[in-house]
């Protein structure tokens, strides 16, 4: 029988690549989406990949009545991802109340309301940020958790901690938390890709912006880090490559192959990559040249990390496929359609 995937923040930018990916692989998908960082014109390009519409609902997870009435409508899930919640790290350290209500909240209710319908697998939208800047790199998935660096950060910590710690006393629930490097990049249709409400707070679609116009010119936050050209570094992998592994996830929890505690999985490529380096291979695959700026450290960021993933290598039989020069080129040229370039 035809298992159904509640995906949660479903059309952004790491939902919408996800669902695909698993309608592709014949799941029935489910997405409920806020709609505050993201367009209802997403689920037409899911459609257009994938040449089905997955049912869609609006609705808030961080009210806690929202999302008990989503499971009583869909009394069949099967298992939940859990993407929803706000990302920006700058942000958070404006707004860190925001933060804190809006991405514990939502995660609490979700997990109430699987136990309240006996919805037994979860995977938890994590991200590197729980480590902090780490003492040695590359990280792996026993690397001591540090002080995190940002609101944001902290809300991932503490999410993977409530998970745990429900898991404990509700032992029917497996659960997998997915620790996220950098995704960038776009779907190779480009029918989907980042799509940032307002001042984009990620790099790549800030570059793709700038080089259609819509920004005068990039800035490059810090050029004083101990790196090798000055400029933070991160593990930048394809979104598309990042969809497959939540569907490599997925497949574990329903084979019976997941531990019955939370695990903790890197996504990542393994590589370090400058923000310099980002710059130069946008630049080479497109043939523009960017206009950018060195600018002061942004508060929040760490300086270097990235990833070790053998273990989500071995045990998802995982590993990416798509390179940074990939990444780059799908998501300008998901940015030209979007700006009909």
């Amino acid at each position: 029988m035809q298992k159904t995937v509640l995906v949660t923040g479903g059309t952004g930018y790491i939902g919408s690549h996800t669902a695909v990916e698993l309608m592709q692989k014949s799941y029935n998908v489910v997405i409920v989406d806020s709609l505050e960082n993201s367009e209802l014109s997403v689920l037409d390009g899911i459609e257009k990949i994938t040449s089905q519409k997955p049912k869609f609902e609006q609705a808030d997870l961080a009210e806690r009545n929202a999302t008990l009435k989503l499971f009583e409508k869909y009394p069949n899930i099967d298992a939940v991802i859990h993407f929803a919640a706000y990302k920006a790290v700058g942000e958070s350290v404006a707004f860190p109340l925001k933060y804190y209500r809006n991405n514990l909240n939502s995660l609490m209710n979700v997990l109430e309301a699987m136990a309240l319908h006996e919805v037994k697998n979860l995977v938890f939208s994590s991200s590197c940020t729980v480590y902090g800047q780490p003492d040695v790199l590359p990280v792996t998935e026993q690397t001591p958790i540090q002080e995190a660096n940002s609101p944001y950060g902290n809300t991932k910590q503490i999410s993977e901690e409530i998970i745990r710690d429900f898991l404990h006393v509700t032992p029917s629930i497996q659960a997998i938390a997915l620790r996220y490097f950098n995704p960038i990049g776009a779907h190779e249709s480009a029918l989907i890709g980042e799509l940032p409400i307002g001042v984009p707070n990620n790099l790549v679609p800030f570059i793709t912006q700038t080089a259609a116009g819509l920004r005068k010119e990039l800035s490059v936050f810090g050029d004083d880090y101990q790196t090798p050209d000055g400029s933070a570094i991160r593990d930048y992998i394809h979104v598309v490559d990042l969809a497959l592994a939540h569907v490599k996830a997925i497949d574990r929890l329903f084979n019976g192959e997941a531990k019955k505690t939370i695990e903790h999985f890197n996504l990542g490529t393994g590589k370090g990559v400058s923000v310099l380096e980002c710059i130069q291979s946008f630049e080479k695959v497109t043939g523009l040249k960017l206009p950018y700026k060195m600018a002061a450290r942004r508060p929040g960021d760490v300086e270097q990390i990235w990833a070790n993933t053998s273990f989500a290598n071995q045990e998802l039989q995982w590993q990416t496929q798509r390179s940074l020069d990939d990444a780059m080129l799908s998501a300008w040229n998901w940015e030209k359609r979007i700006r009909k370039i």
